[in-house]
């Protein structure tokens, strides 16, 4: 087979051919956007799964819906030990540009801008990352607006002009948030009630988050009402048929098929999830020589596509843990053969390792902190990546 005509997408946050399984959560976005735009009420959005779902191509493919709406949109990666603040800032600032152009009062977009560098330059220097960040605005800083130092009234202030610029318009605002988990929990709370004020004003401006599957919890610690702020949206697997039509679609435009008992082999080895559907369907089509796609064929490419998941996917991570956190994953894995890989007891990994559960709270935290593992409710723990468990104890 051709490999330049190859289709298939494995990458970090990269779109696939066939973004399947998605539709539901599309339609409910454009049902999303057409309320605000109309004035009616509407929450803001978090999306939580574990790591090769999809998150990141969801989360950007929502924001294309955004952006042919016209409306103003930003992103950002939030990242451990960094204030959202310059972050956020930027986000607005294109924003800010998306909307500005169209406005018939530049004097009106000004305005805002003035607030937005007021609110950036309040960054002064980033205690933990030592950041600054002056927006490329030709205007005065706006005093007494969005400079308090205080991040949630200071986001109240700014988020409220900004849905006001985009109002004028009949449009909104929507600020997308990658790896959300990663806000430290001060930050998480300034944010929620950012949002919960603004959502009371009716103003047009929503926040779009995705994290790991703890996510929820982490936003419900900071805001007790954060349950109810958002509509909270579990990006998981794909069904069998989800899966085999994001192998079959973009092989079909190249005049490729796939012979039924492949798919299935195919979907035994990937257990639907997006990430290694695309690497799987990326090595099969590398290794078939003709059309229709065999078992034969998927069984040749198997070992190549995990080896490269091996090597990109899981021991990228595995590499940047230090020994005592890859003995406490090795000893979850150990225990995850037991348990199918579902949630573990930090007791059972004590006991398994004959070390006390204090003394592992280290490795643990560390472990949590770079996102190999999650905590979802008291006392258990989980991989944030599918199959490394199988990986784990592969080695």
């Amino acid at each position: 087979m051709d490999p330049i005509r190859n289709p298939y997408a494995p990458g970090a946050g990269q779109r696939p051919p066939l973004l399947a399984g998605r539709d539901r959560e599309l339609q409910q976005f454009e049902i999303t956007l057409e309320r605000i735009a109309a004035g009616r009420p509407e929450r803001s959005m978090v999306l939580f799964g574990l790591r090769g779902v999809g998150k990141t191509v969801l989360l950007n493919t929502l924001r294309g819906q955004a952006v042919r709406r016209a409306w103003g949109t930003g992103k950002i990666e939030a990242r451990p030990d960094q204030s959202i603040r310059v972050p956020v800032a930027q986000a607005v600032h294109a924003a800010i540009r998306e909307v500005g152009h169209r406005h018939r009062d530049p004097e009106r977009v000004d305005a805002v801008a003035g607030v937005l560098r007021s609110f950036a330059l309040r960054t002064d220097v980033d205690a933990r990352k030592g950041r600054r960040w002056t927006p490329p605005l030709d205007v005065p800083a706006t005093q007494g607006r969005a400079d308090s130092g205080d991040l949630e009234l200071d986001l109240v202030e700014l988020f409220t002009d900004l849905a006001a610029l985009a109002r004028d318009l009949s449009v909104g605002v929507a600020l997308f948030i990658d790896e959300m988990q990663d806000i430290s929990t001060d930050e998480l709370a300034a944010l929620c009630g950012a949002c919960h004020e603004i959502s009371q004003q009716g103003a047009p401006l929503i926040v779009v988050g995705a994290g790991l599957p703890h996510l929820p919890v982490a936003l419900a610690a900071s805001k007790s009402y954060a349950e109810r702020l958002f509509r909270y949206v579990s990006v998981d697997r794909l069904p069998r048929d989800m899966a085999a039509s994001a192998w079959t679609r973009p092989a079909a435009t190249e005049g490729v098929q796939f012979e039924p008992d492949a798919l299935d082999v195919l979907y035994r080895l990937t257990d639907g999830y997006p990430y290694f559907v695309q690497a799987y369907g990326k090595a099969t089509w590398d290794a078939a020589v003709t059309s229709p796609i065999t078992v034969r064929d998927v069984l040749t490419a198997a070992p190549e596509a995990g080896a490269e998941l091996a090597v990109g996917f899981f021991g990228a991570r595995f590499e940047r843990a230090t020994p005592a956190e890859r003995e406490y994953m090795s000893a979850m894995a150990d225990l995850g053969a037991e348990h199918g890989d579902a949630a573990i007891s930090t007791a059972e990994v004590a006991k398994h390792l004959g070390r006390k559960p204090q003394s592992l709270s280290p490795a643990r935290d560390g472990l949590i902190k770079k996102g190999l593992v999650y905590s979802a409710q008291r006392g258990k723990v989980s991989f944030t990546v599918p199959h490394f468990g199988m990986f784990l104890r592969s080695r």
